[in-house]
């Protein structure tokens, strides 16, 4: 129980100390600006604080600055962690966000577009099916 405390603190902590690229990308995405869907900044998943996290698919999307250039391993386990769990999660580069923001969304919504054929609508469990993912499955299977 504890743990889930610190990460929640830290889910916080990182919402008051965004990144431009975060700050440009939430302004994307909040208030369902993106298909009429809610998504989550900084939301702890499983265990694991996400950049972003749209509930309704199970999508993870994590914007990968030079930080994560040092943790590609940690990043490569906690995306296996998270497919375990049934998320996909989807990686995109700062450096593609700061040439064209706009690749956010058209990433997005292809990934959407994917999930809600092979997962149609999600039950109210929200398990739904099976998770599939494109661009050479990202943290997907």
């Amino acid at each position: 129980m504890r743990m889930h405390y610190k990460k929640r603190d830290f889910a916080r902590y990182l919402r008051k100390d965004q990144t431009n690229t975060e700050q440009l990308v939430w302004e994307l995405l909040r208030n369902r600006k993106c298909n009429g869907l809610k998504f989550r900044r900084q939301h702890v998943v499983e265990g694991f604080v996400v950049d972003f996290y749209c509930d309704k698919y199970k999508l993870a999307i994590e914007l990968d600055g030079s930080v994560h250039n040092r943790r590609k391993d940690y990043d490569e386990l906690r995306d296996v962690e998270l497919k375990a769990k049934g998320i996909c999660v989807t990686r995109i580069k700062n450096s593609e966000i700061d040439k064209d923001p706009q690749i956010v969304l058209r990433k997005i919504k292809k990934y959407l577009k994917i999930l809600s054929i092979s997962v149609g609508t999600p039950s109210p469990s929200g398990r739904g099916g099976g998770v599939l993912c494109v661009d050479g499955g990202e943290g997907c299977g």
